[in-house]
């Protein structure tokens, strides 16, 4: 019996990642492409502030956005 409730749960399971998946790509086609959006002013004060010195972390912390995103604000 658990194994039959088991099989359902994953077949729903596979049925609502196809349809994220689907809508994600829905939501490509019309232009969203989802994250935090960038604001250029902001990238130039982050630039500006580690130019100065300022470490990387202090600078993330202050935008409430990890090191990864700052470094590939840098990147840019």
């Amino acid at each position: 019996m658990f194994h039959l409730f088991a099989a359902f749960a994953e077949f729903e399971r596979n049925l609502i990642e196809e349809r994220l998946a689907a809508g994600r790509a829905s939501a490509r086609a019309r232009g969203c492409l989802g994250g935090r959006p960038e604001r250029p002013k902001d990238i130039e004060i982050m630039k500006a502030l580690i130019e100065s010195g300022t470490p990387i972390k202090d600078v993330a912390e202050k935008w409430s956005v990890s090191r990864t995103t700052i470094y590939r604000y840098l990147e840019k």
